[in-house]
């Protein structure tokens, strides 16, 4: 079964932002997106144009969700 089935990119970053916080995160995926000035709907509009940053940001979500609560 598929993990992100049914997970939006927006519900995917809600998450790890929940749980990891934007300085975290952004030490786990180095991105500006999550370094500069972060916020959700900045995130999204960057991962959204930009395959391989999503991709991370997947990853790290499939791994991390032994920690959330759905």
């Amino acid at each position: 079964m598929d993990p992100l089935h049914g997970k939006t990119l927006q519900h995917i970053v809600e998450q790890l932002v929940a749980y990891f916080g934007f300085d975290t995160l952004s030490e786990l995926i180095p991105i500006n997106c999550f370094k500069s000035n972060p916020s959700i709907k900045s995130s999204l509009t960057f991962l959204r144009k930009t395959p391989w940053a999503r991709k991370k940001v997947e990853d790290l979500y499939i791994k991390s969700l032994k920690y959330f609560e759905d």
